[in-house]
């Protein structure tokens, strides 16, 4: 098989194209250029998109063996990620760069080259497995659920699951990565890991908004419209924060203060308890559907061992690293929305998050929230039912 290896010059990627050589396919390594000044693109660990990291690409592409070529992505990335990103925070939406960026560069334009040159599939460093089940091919969480990333990959949609291959979804740890890259004499063995937003490499998400939206100057007032102080800008908040919002006055009960909501049309920022932020139903948009032979109906809410292969619970996970949360009820509105009824409460749950439904480990569906609200009669999100990420999809 004729496989596009993408190398972003860290140690997974490279791992996972000597892997897909290992198994005999017919590999060329590409590097995606994503920034216009990729010389400013990383501080320590943070960021990517440098011009070390092409170095370290093109190195391990000649170790392999294997052909190595570059493709300046800089302005689709600019225009579907960057763009979106600054447009979705001055909407009052909290976006997930990471699943933008597999949406638009690594699974469609990445995969259409592809598709164009005659390669039968595309390989990366990923943390997650595709694997055949009764009804075609499935995504599913990688076996080291500290690394999985199927919640950033689930946008790619059912279509893309025979283009990819993911040979780093079985691994146990990133440290076994890590020796299998020493061993095969790879330069990027101790290399770092790049964190946070990489094309906000010093981790400023409020600087760097403001440097592209301006100052906006705007009040920040309770559920009753009292203003308790000012902010530069409605976009510089998200949903659940509690750091930073500079109000001197404290709350009547004493309690911390959260952010419950930002109206960008009178650029105001409302705050108040964190019991207001509990919410237990989902609206979500812009539905991607990757099971054909699932169609998500709730069979259980309860199950034992959790989170493995064979789990039929239903879970919603909202966050890159948040706790799937346990669903009660699933409703397809239209071919484009959906909304689901969770067991508990959860909080801090923004607009323009990604919505990703598992059964068990099988990741079903991707959406966009688009609203939240809450019924009565839920257990609190301080109940203690819900277990931790890490006891999930092992």
């Amino acid at each position: 098989m004729r496989v596009l290896a993408a190398l972003s010059g860290g140690v997974d990627s490279a791992v996972a194209a000597a892997r897909a050589v290992d198994a005999g396919h017919d590999v060329t390594a590409v590097h995606m250029a994503l920034s216009t000044s990729p010389q400013s693109c990383r501080v320590g660990a943070r960021g990517c998109c440098s011009l070390e990291d092409s170095v370290d690409a093109a190195r391990a592409a000649e170790i392999l063996g294997i052909p190595y070529y570059v493709w300046d992505l800089a302005e689709e990335f600019e225009e579907t990620v960057i763009r979106d990103f600054i447009t979705q925070y001055e909407m009052g939406r909290t976006p997930n760069p990471c699943v933008r960026c597999n949406e638009f560069v690594k699974f469609q334009e990445l995969a259409a080259r592809a598709r164009v040159l005659g390669f039968d599939a595309v390989c990366t460093g990923h943390y997650a497995r595709i694997v055949d089940g009764p009804g075609g091919k499935e995504l599913r969480r990688a076996r080291d659920i500290d690394k999985d990333q199927s919640y950033v990959l689930a946008v790619m949609g059912e279509e893309e699951l025979s283009r990819v291959v993911l040979p780093l979804g079985d691994v146990s740890s990133k440290a076994e990565v890590r020796v299998e890259a020493q061993a095969r004499g790879l330069g990027v063995s101790q290399k770092p890991d790049s964190y946070d937003i990489c094309f906000i490499p010093d981790g400023d998400t409020q600087g760097f908004l403001r440097a592209r939206l301006g100052e906006k100057r705007g009040d920040i007032v309770d559920i009753d419209g009292n203003v308790l102080g000012h902010h530069r800008g409605h976009y510089e908040y998200t949903i659940g924060q509690r750091k930073g919002l500079g109000i001197d006055r404290p709350a009547p009960d004493g309690k911390p203060r959260y952010v419950l909501e930002t109206r960008p049309q009178t650029n105001q920022v409302i705050v108040g308890p964190a019991a207001l932020l509990s919410i237990d139903t989902v609206l979500a948009t812009d539905l991607t559907w990757l099971a054909a032979d699932d169609t998500g109906e709730v069979k259980t809410l309860t199950s034992a061992p959790i989170g493995t292969d064979q789990d039929e619970c239903l879970y919603a996970q909202m966050r890159a690293h948040g706790t799937p949360v346990p669903v009660a009820k699933v409703m397809r509105k239209d071919t484009d929305t959906l909304e689901l009824e969770l067991v508990e409460t959860v909080r801090g749950i923004a607009a323009g998050q990604s919505l990703v439904l598992y059964r068990g480990t099988r990741a079903l569906a991707h959406a966009v929230i688009n609203a939240t609200s809450r019924r009565t009669g839920v257990p609190p999100a301080d109940s203690g039912r819900l277990k931790k990420t890490s006891e999930y999809a092992k």
